[in-house]
């Protein structure tokens, strides 16, 4: 059964190309793209052009599981907007709206059929969440 698009956003207070510039350049994904505390983003690969490819691992601190994000660039405008499409060919994008001195940063994506929406919601907010809280304290 095909869900609706599930709608996650951020207001951070940071100019667009800061936060650009973070979404973007994997030494600074890696510092802000996990969930939680107990999960981590060792490493992150990203060729931010049409057809490229962006990978990030990710790990639970502890070693007990990990996997490999995978999608590839569908679209994309710089500072305004980034669509790419996942392994598995669900979809993605994110918008970045300058408003003053914040960014507000929407993303919306298909959910999968593993996890129940709510649950999925809330860990793609959750890293949203931790990176506005990254951007902030740079």
């Amino acid at each position: 059964m095909a869900h609706s698009k599930i709608k996650i956003d951020a207001t951070i207070n940071a100019n667009l190309e800061k936060v650009w510039e973070c979404w973007t350049q994997p030494e600074h994904i890696t510092q802000w793209n996990f969930a939680s505390e107990d999960w981590c983003c060792p490493q992150a690969k990203n060729d931010l052009r049409v057809g490229g490819k962006y990978v990030a691992r990710m790990e639970a601190k502890d070693g007990s599981f990990g996997f490999d994000f995978e999608a590839v660039y569908d679209k994309i405008i710089p500072l305004e907007k980034i669509s790419y499409t996942m392994t598995d060919g669900r979809q993605a994008i994110t918008i970045f709206d300058e408003m003053g001195d914040t960014t507000q940063v929407t993303t919306t994506f298909d959910p999968e059929d593993q996890n129940p929406l709510d649950m999925q919601r809330e860990g793609w907010q959750a890293i949203l969440n931790n990176f506005k809280k990254y951007v902030e304290h740079l």
